[in-house]
């Protein structure tokens, strides 16, 4: 009889012991299960403020009748803020193919992305980023931003106050040289350069002295007729958000285009009394409007 009742004991402490032992197996297992998934949240959390902290590329794109050197004291500001700064030469070709260019360009660089385009950059910047999920934050320095159609030529037939020229009729602006160039077998383009005496006036809206104003007519970059009026694809300004510099002394785009396409892609604006070369004459200006599209981005 005793030794019955103690089995009997022996059979109900194991059966104690084994319970208590799963319900400590599975309070471990919860517990590990909890303390990794604390570890994931904390982990994700990390991941999202290391990449809230760490600063996008900037990259500049500049437009017709100068080169990358336009940007050199925004470079100079920027770097100095610990941006890493691109600023590739934008071909100047045709508004397709240096779209194209400045896309393949993009994609070799990792990470966020706040692209910037001056003048005809502006369109360039428009169709190249359109796709690209790293480019953050659009910044347009009195550029063109052309809705789906339109082109360089159109949006300046709309809104006078241009200095390119006194003859709306002109096949050729009158302040620019038409230079023809072949460009294959049978064909031939036209390189259109602003003229060295209408650069000071266009360009500088009489902004430094001659012989500066004559140094960068000697070294502009023409662009192509054929960039002028190639119509622009599908905008990046309706799904990226955008930044806006209007040039109020601008005597290249008119300051009245400026605005119409700055409020058209609904940007962040702000007006500088300067002229068509900004980035030259305002360095600073065009700095702050930048970093604060890169404190911005999402």
């Amino acid at each position: 009889m005793f030794k019955h009742r103690s089995t009997q004991r022996r059979r109900v402490s194991l059966a104690v012991a084994g319970a208590a032992g799963v319900a400590l197996a599975a309070g471990v297992a919860v517990s590990a299960s909890a303390t990794s998934a604390g570890v994931a949240v904390s982990a994700a959390a990390a991941h999202s403020d290391q990449a809230r902290t760490v600063k996008p590329t900037i990259v500049l794109v500049h437009g017709a009748w100068s080169d990358s050197s336009s940007w050199s004291g925004v470079v100079k500001r920027l770097q100095a803020a610990g941006y890493q700064v691109d600023a590739p030469a934008n071909p100047l070709r045709s508004l397709k193919s240096d779209s194209a260019y400045l896309a393949d360009y993009l994609k070799t660089i990792r990470g966020p992305i706040i692209l910037v385009g001056h003048s005809y950059g502006g369109e360039v910047i428009t169709n190249a980023a359109t796709g690209n999920p790293n480019v953050k934050a659009l910044v347009y320095i009195a550029a063109l931003t052309p809705a789906q159609g339109e082109s360089a030529a159109t949006i300046s037939a709309e809104f006078p106050g241009s200095h390119l020229s006194d003859n709306p009729k002109a096949p050729i602006p009158t302040a620019l040289n038409a230079v023809p160039f072949a460009q294959g077998i049978g064909s031939t383009g036209i390189d259109l350069y602003l003229k060295a005496d209408k650069y000071r006036d266009v360009f500088l809206s009489g902004r430094f002295n001659n012989a500066t104003a004559a140094q960068l007519a000697a070294t502009q970059r023409p662009l192509t007729a054929q960039a002028l009026v190639e119509p622009s694809g599908t905008p990046a300004w309706k799904t990226i958000p955008s930044w806006y510099l209007v040039a109020s002394d601008d005597r290249t785009i008119p300051p009245a285009a400026e605005k119409f396409m700055a409020r058209r892609a609904h940007a962040h604006t702000v007006e500088v009394n300067a002229p068509h070369a900004v980035a030259l004459t305002n360095p600073g200006a065009v700095t702050s409007l930048i970093e604060k599209a890169a404190a911005a981005r999402g």
